[in-house]
């Protein structure tokens, strides 16, 4: 896959990306863990909740450069106009959504169920381009090479603290949780899972193909 394919997919990844982003939030159950801290941010000011992803996503790229110095990469500086794509189509499918106003807990489930599964759809794309991390992924990559940890369980204690911060800073600026909710934990729990699953069924699919291509060819040849 040439370069132009990979950012063509990345921009098709933002945007699955900030669909599911949308419907978690519009769902009223919390929002995803990365996006916890704009979203209390957002709910505190007079910012939108895209607004607010790039000075987070802007913040976590500045955290990275103090961090890996003369090690920080010159195309790590392209998590910058990926935060601005990223939350222009946050605010964009914000808008779209308007029609997603659950008003019974069933219906706060489905939407966060839908989008857990887009958002999980996006991940996959995003790791399929290959071509760059968010910030998010990026500054975990970033502790990982300072303290020699590992991706995975660094992960897990990023999104844990950042859902711990989201909570405290509702707290300080509205004393009352809001923002993050049981849908944080669930939608943590289901998009890695659903990422997982997606890239399984299609390293099957690719798989079969191949297969099939390579029986069409044998045949081909023994005639």
């Amino acid at each position: 896959m040439n370069k132009v394919k990979r950012y063509l997919l990345l921009a098709v990844g933002l945007f699955f990306n900030s669909l599911g982003v949308s419907f978690v939030t519009k769902a009223g159950l919390g929002t995803s863990p990365i996006s916890s801290i704009p979203y209390v941010l957002s709910l505190n000011s007079t910012l939108t909740l895209g607004e607010t992803t790039v000075l987070f996503s802007i913040l976590l790229i500045l955290l990275q450069l103090m961090m890996l110095r003369r090690h920080f990469r010159i195309r790590d500086l392209l998590q910058l106009p990926v935060s601005l794509l990223f939350g222009g189509f946050i605010d964009l499918t914000m808008k779209l959504l308007f029609f997603v106003t659950p008003d019974r807990y069933p219906e706060n489930l489905f939407y966060l169920a839908v989008g857990s599964a887009v958002l999980g759809f996006g991940v996959w794309l995003e790791v399929v381009a290959n071509v760059v991390m968010l910030p998010g992924e990026g500054f975990v990559r970033a502790v990982c090479l300072v303290r020699k940890s590992d991706f995975g369980k660094t992960k897990v204690a990023f999104d844990v603290s950042i859902t711990i911060a989201a909570a405290l800073l509702s707290l300080l600026f509205s004393r009352r949780v809001e923002g993050v909710r049981e849908g944080t934990v669930i939608a943590a729990l289901l998009v890695g899972m659903i990422a997982r699953r997606i890239a399984r069924i299609s390293l099957f699919v690719s798989d079969f193909f191949r297969r099939r291509h390579e029986t069409a060819l044998e045949n081909r040849e023994a005639k």
